[in-house]
């Protein structure tokens, strides 16, 4: 059975692009899911100085290996000011110094949303750039604009529009990912 591993580029105990990422997470099907709350992963700043003394912690290392366990990954990128957030890439910088190519010939259904009617497009946009240099073999994308409108924690996603744009996409990414 393939597996999928699910998380957002957030920390906060409050995402919503974590809820997206459940909600994602929850409508598949055939498929085994790993969903991971990010706000559980605390990693320090990276820097060589730390890397040097420390090595890499157990956490790094097992998420590293759930990465490439997976047959595909489902993610959802905050945004910062237009960026990805800092932990977002902080994890990414910290993944890459395990391994380069960490993402090598995986999937990726890369999203974002936001309180705004941009839905994260500026992070998601960066994002996707920057994990391609990682070894991922495609990346299909999905932004959500103005979350507090458009997602009920209970229905999902509640525009019908968007909805079907999300159904879509996620059935585009399983086809992908053998069953």
């Amino acid at each position: 059975m393939a597996t999928i591993l699910a998380f957002a580029g957030s920390n906060s105990s409050t995402s919503i692009n974590f809820q997206l990422v459940k909600y994602t997470a929850s409508l598949v099907d055939d498929r085994e899911v790993q969903l991971l709350n990010m706000a559980y992963f605390p990693f320090p700043m990276y820097s060589i100085d730390h890397e040097r003394e420390n090595e890499f912690s157990n956490s790094l290392v097992e998420l590293k290996n759930d990465i490439g366990k997976a047959d595909g990954l489902i993610i959802s990128v905050n945004e910062h000011n237009g960026n990805p957030s800092a932990y977002f890439k902080n994890l990414i910088d910290w993944l890459s110094r395990v391994e380069r190519k960490f993402l090598q010939d995986k999937t990726l259904l890369l999203m974002s949303t936001s309180g705004g009617k941009r839905g994260g497009a500026g992070a998601l946009e960066i994002a996707e750039k920057t994990l391609v240099r990682f070894g991922t073999s495609e990346i299909l994308t999905f932004s959500l604009p103005n979350f507090n409108t458009n997602f009920d924690q209970h229905k999902g996603i509640v525009d019908e529009g968007l909805a079907r744009s999300h159904q879509n996409k996620v059935a585009e990414f399983l086809s992908k990912i053998q069953a």
